[in-house]
Parts: C-alpha cells; sequence; structure tokens
C-alpha cells in the first residue's frame, strides 16, 4: 500500500504533465487554425509599397533551359521530359530540377547503391553479396516511381475531398448573380485555406481564362491536370451546359449531390476496411504475447512434471 505523500506526489506529476501537454497541444493547434491563418493574411503587410520595376524576359529562362539539357544528358529525350515534367507537376513537383532528380534517382542511384556491398562486403560468401546488391538497385531504381505515385494519390484524394465543397460555392455564387468566372475566382479565394490544391487548381483556371484560352479548352485543360473522374465529369457537364445553353446553377447542384454522396460511400468503405486491416496486426502482435502470457505458467508446469 502506498503511503499518501508518494500517491499525492504521483498524481499532482501526472496533473502538472497533462495539463502542460493540454497548453502545448492547444498553442500549437490555435496557430494552425483556419481562424489563425485568415487573421494573419488580413494584418500581414500587402507588400503594394513602392518596388523597383523587374523586367522579365518573354523567352525561356536559362535555368530551366540548363536543368533541361542535363536531364537530356542523362538519357532523356524530349517527348520523356515532357512527360515527366507534367508527371512531376502533377504531384508537386514544378521546379526544374524535379525531371534531372527524377532520373539521377532512377538511373545513376541503383548503380552507387549496388556497388556498396562490393565496396564495403557485407558477408563473406559473394553470392550473398551480389543477393544484397541486386535488391538494393531494384529496390532504388523503383522507389522514385512509388514515391510519386504515392503523392500523386496523396493530391488526387485531397482534390476530390474538395470537390463537393467547391460545388456548393459555386452554386451558391451563381445563384447570388455572379458569373461562371467570377464564381470561380470566389471559390478559389475561400478554398485557399480549407484545400489549398484545389484553390490551387481553380486559380490556374481562372488565369487561363483570364489569359484569352475558351472556356472549354480551360475546363478540358483542368481534367488533363488532374486527371480525376469526379473533375473530368463536372468538366464534361459544363462544357455541355455551356454548349446548350442549360441552367448552370441546377447542373452544378446535381454534380454536387453526386460527388457528396460518392464521398460519403468512399468514407464508409474505408471504415469498413479498418475491420480486416486489424486481423493481421491483433495475430501477428497481440495474440503471441497474449498466448504466452496465458499458455506459458501452463506449459512450464507440464514441462516439469514430465521432466521429474
Amino acid at each position: 500500500m502506498l503511503q499518501l505523500p508518494v500517491v499525492v506526489t504521483i498524481g499532482a506529476v501526472f496533473v502538472g504533465v497533462a495539463v502542460l501537454i493540454g497548453l502545448v497541444t492547444s498553442i500549437v493547434l490555435s496557430w494552425r487554425s483556419a481562424e489563425r491563418k485568415r487573421l494573419l493574411a488580413v494584418t500581414r503587410p500587402s507588400g503594394d509599397s513602392v518596388q523597383t520595376p523587374q523586367f522579365v524576359s518573354l523567352t525561356t529562362d536559362r535555368r530551366t533551359d540548363g536543368w533541361q539539357g542535363a536531364a537530356t544528358k542523362l538519357g532523356r529525350s524530349k517527348k520523356e521530359l515532357t512527360r515527366l515534367e507534367s508527371r512531376l507537376a502533377r504531384a508537386g513537383f514544378e521546379h526544374p530540377a524535379g525531371p534531372v532528380i527524377y532520373t539521377f534517382f532512377e538511373y545513376l542511384a541503383p548503380v552507387l547503391v549496388g556497388a556498396i556491398p562490393f565496396l564495403y562486403p557485407l558477408f563473406e560468401d559473394y553470392r550473398l553479396n551480389w543477393l544484397v546488391a541486386g535488391i538494393s538497385a531494384g529496390a532504388m531504381y523503383f522507389a522514385p516511381g512509388f514515391f510519386v505515385d504515392y503523392r500523386l494519390g496523396i493530391r488526387k484524394q485531397q482534390i476530390q475531398n474538395g470537390l463537393p465543397d467547391a460545388l456548393d460555392l459555386l452554386v451558391v455564387c451563381i445563384e447570388a448573380g455572379c458569373g461562371l468566372d467570377q464564381a470561380i475566382v470566389k471559390a478559389s479565394d475561400e478554398l485557399v485555406i480549407a484545400y489549398p490544391l484545389l484553390a490551387a487548381e481553380l486559380r490556374i483556371l481562372t488565369t487561363e481564362l483570364r489569359a484569352g484560352k475558351p472556356r472549354i479548352d480551360a475546363f478540358k485543360s483542368l481534367a488533363q491536370r488532374t486527371k480525376i473522374e469526379d473533375v473530368r465529369a463536372l468538366v464534361t457537364m459544363l462544357v455541355q451546359t455551356d454548349r446548350f445553353g442549360t441552367s448552370i446553377g441546377q447542373a452544378l447542384r446535381t454534380q454536387a449531390d453526386t460527388t457528396r454522396e460518392k464521398r460519403r460511400q468512399n468514407a464508409e468503405e474505408r471504415a469498413q476496411k479498418i475491420a480486416v486491416k486489424l486481423v493481421f496486426p491483433l495475430v501477428l502482435c497481440f495474440f503471441p504475447a497474449l498466448y504466452v502470457i496465458v499458455i506459458g505458467p501452463a506449459v512450464i508446469s507440464f514441462l516439469n512434471n514430465f521432466a521429474h
């Protein structure tokens, strides 16, 4: 039985640690909240003061040409380089050095990693060193593609989750009397905190429209950049609405209901998969320890009795 001072000390330490953790968590969450971000965006200097004008050349940037030349020297053709740049841009890597780094990790890194077991042998048997070198080189060769695919999946999921809310904002703006272009601008401004990726895509769409690109072509470019079925269905609906002159508000409302129902079904599907995914951690981690604790003493007694 613990003495009262010890119990009081343990309780005081527990309460103090709990209060400290709660305070730190509250401060972190408050600084990362949407209200705090909006307040900082309003109070931050807008940068409209007098600045020195900058002259930008209309030709291609020299740095971009240099990185493209480096990627070409690594074995990438112009067609492959264009396709790779588009893929990396959809994954969020828009720097000109992205294709060069990707090509390096795909072509040269497997050779360097595969040579490590021979420079610093891990085993006395050379066959095991060959095996380790092959596995390491293969893993390094496929790792960049898997990483880019993972980033693409995350970005697609975020855009798909924010699409129903964006459609609701478009419906509200259109029913309030705004045009479609102005509704897209307003939706991109409102979604910049909750769904920044979707807001960025809508801003690119707005920029293309302001630059004089036809609306149908701008919508098709949006579907081509995102490569999401819901966005393609939305673009098809907008193209048909713009072509036949039907009600945009009613079409957007129907599309918003469809995408929201699809998002709810996806959430229910992931929730149903949790029970199946928990089987493997339980079988591999929890049940062995439980069996050792429950059956272990009986097995030890059984062996001791039969040994005597």
